[in-house]
């Protein structure tokens, strides 16, 4: 394995990417295939990989070992859980999370691309574009990726013809377009022979782009977050009160959003309640501004009831407070989500009880078509819901703040995390929606 120094690393930008496909699309042997031909495997690894695909009668090593890491996994030859990896070349640093390809594990996607800034989703040029690739492509456009790649795999299987990879990439930009996906770059490729993943292919020499791992290493990506609207969920409150600290009352919490100055006013949301802010402590030192990421103390001037769960935002630039979330959605859980369902909601560091008021609608892939008010939504199911919060919730749109504008849906007897939601409107408008009364239980 090649060796990255430290200034290197500190010198590299970071990308989050996630792949996604249909079954045997070959998603995990297109992540060994990357590994193995950037050399950023070990060797250990290797020969692990190398001693398991003997016992199976394979002559040559089985990339998709690489990532299939659970026993399960490996004895069906399938991805069932979102496998993470961490590498790096000289030019970029990289977490990549393989996502499962079976139906029955879409919301695996939905976790590992959630914090993804790209998805590559693999289609079978045997194949072409099929229910899950679709499927794919509209959760990544509910996510608001910013880049998709469409990798159009097994080229080898189809004699490397450019007329098959143009039909895909033409049938796959049209469907991704009607989702308003901003960008799709289309990349032939064979992960198993190594064909457009880290080395140009010699068999298709009518492509003239870029190399996958190339894409990866160039592909723009702006952390925009630093210039997004402000906002720092309180984590913890820290008060000492110690002989050398007898007055510090510090809100500490990760900035999921924008950047803070020493002196802005800020307001603390959902009370309402102002200040300014008199100091910010980072690692224990302090400065003058912090941005996204970074987990800072927050002082300010005026001694103000803070808890964990509240929100601290600029004062110029707070988001409204609201008890009416609608949202788009993706169900989780086995157990449906039906309407009066009572349930907590999780917005950044605050969970307040909640019950679901309606389900305008729920998405159909094959045709973007919606299904009006189908009362539940089951596992895997996209849809519309109306939630009415037992305390009112400082929510931007998802399109402004993927940090700030997301939420879950948690079973309050179990804990059992239900639906992962995305506030405001989706690339379908959803039906008007109409108030159900529900007087017994959870109403507010």
């Amino acid at each position: 394995m090649s060796t990255i120094t430290s200034e290197e690393l500190s010198a590299t930008t970071l990308l989050r990417f996630a792949t996604a496909g249909s079954v045997d699309d070959g998603k995990s042997t297109l992540v060994g295939r990357l590994l193995h031909d950037s050399k950023s495997i070990l060797s250990d690894q290797l020969e692990a990989v190398e001693r398991a695909s003997a016992n199976r009668g394979q002559e040559t090593p089985d990339l998709a070992l690489l990532t299939d890491g659970l026993r399960a996994e490996r004895e069906q030859g399938i991805t069932i859980d979102v496998a993470y990896r961490y590498f790096a070349t000289p030019r970029r640093r990289f977490i990549l999370a393989d996502t499962p390809g079976h139906v029955q594990y879409t919301r695996n996607m939905v976790t590992g691309a959630s914090t993804a800034e790209l998805t590559v989703i693999l289609v079978d040029a045997r194949n072409g574009v099929v229910e899950q690739t679709r499927r794919h492509a509209a959760i990544a456009a509910l996510l608001r990726v910013p880049h998709v790649v469409l990798a159009v795999n097994k080229m080898d299987l189809v004699e490397y013809r450019e007329t098959v990879f143009a039909e895909i990439a033409e049938e796959f930009t049209a469907y991704a377009s009607e989702l308003g996906v901003p960008e799709v770059t289309a990349i032939p490729i064979s992960a198993l022979a190594g064909d457009n993943v880290v080395d140009p292919s010699a068999n298709m020499d009518w492509y003239g782009g870029p190399t996958f791992l190339e894409h990866l290493e160039t592909v723009p990506v702006s952390h925009d977050l630093a210039h997004c609207h402000a906002r720092l969920p309180v984590q913890y409150v820290i008060r000492p009160q110690t002989a050398e600290h007898p007055d510090y009352r510090g809100y500490a919490g990760q900035i999921a959003a924008g950047t803070f100055h020493v002196g802005e006013a800020v307001t603390v949301l959902p009370s309402g309640r102002t200040s300014t802010i008199a100091g910010i402590d980072l690692l224990g030192e302090p400065v003058d501004s912090a941005w996204t990421t970074q987990s800072v103390t927050v002082l300010l001037e005026d001694d103000i009831d803070i808890s964990r769960g509240d929100l601290i935002v600029p004062t110029k630039d707070a988001p409204p407070t609201t008890q009416d979330v609608e949202a788009t959605v993706c169900h989780v859980a086995d157990q449906p989500l039906t309407v009066g369902h009572r349930v907590l909601i999780k917005h950044g560091t605050r969970t307040v009880k909640a019950i679901v008021k309606d389900i305008p609608s729920r998405l159909t892939l094959d045709d973007l078509s919606l299904h009006p008010h189908p009362g539940q939504l089951v596992a895997n199911d996209i849809g519309r819901v109306k939630i009415r919060t037992s305390q009112p919730l400082p929510v931007d749109s998802y399109a402004d703040s993927r940090r700030t504008g997301s939420f879950i849906l948690i079973d309050p007897a179990d804990g059992t995390t239900l639906t992962a939601g995305m506030v405001g409107e989706s690339f379908a408008s959803p039906e008007p929606v109409k108030d159900r009364s529900d007087d017994d239980g959870w109403d507010f």
